[in-house]
């Protein structure tokens, strides 16, 4: 089992900055890749950012050097860096660690952008 707490989410206006972080618990010594996934309304939840326990990284086109995906290891903590935020970036962000037959998400956050 692993739980996943997600936190650092608000109001921002566009071009501003957020942090979010996600805290795993649990079981979380076989965890290899985490992500980051949001969802806005009416639309398919998406990837937005995947890092591996070897640092690879993986972004959506859309955020690509906007956004900055990070784990500390030490505080199974992952984070998601994002600048220059622009409205569209709206949506609940979801963290993901799938681990053996599971796969686990947080609860979600809500990031709002104004224009």
């Amino acid at each position: 089992q692993v739980q996943l707490v997600e936190s650092g989410g608000g109001f921002v206006q566009a071009g501003g900055s957020l942090r979010l972080s996600c805290a795993a618990s649990g079981s979380i010594f076989s965890i290899n890749a985490m992500s980051w996934h949001r969802q806005a309304p009416g639309k398919q939840r998406e990837l937005v950012a995947a890092i591996t326990r070897g640092n690879k990284l993986d972004y959506a086109d859309s955020v690509k050097g906007r956004f900055t995906i990070s784990r500390d290891n030490a505080k199974n903590t992952v984070y998601l860096q994002m600048n220059s935020l622009k409205p569209e970036d709206t949506a609940v962000y979801y963290c993901n660690a799938p681990l053996g037959a599971g796969n686990y998400w947080g609860q979600g956050t809500q990031v709002t952008v104004s224009s």
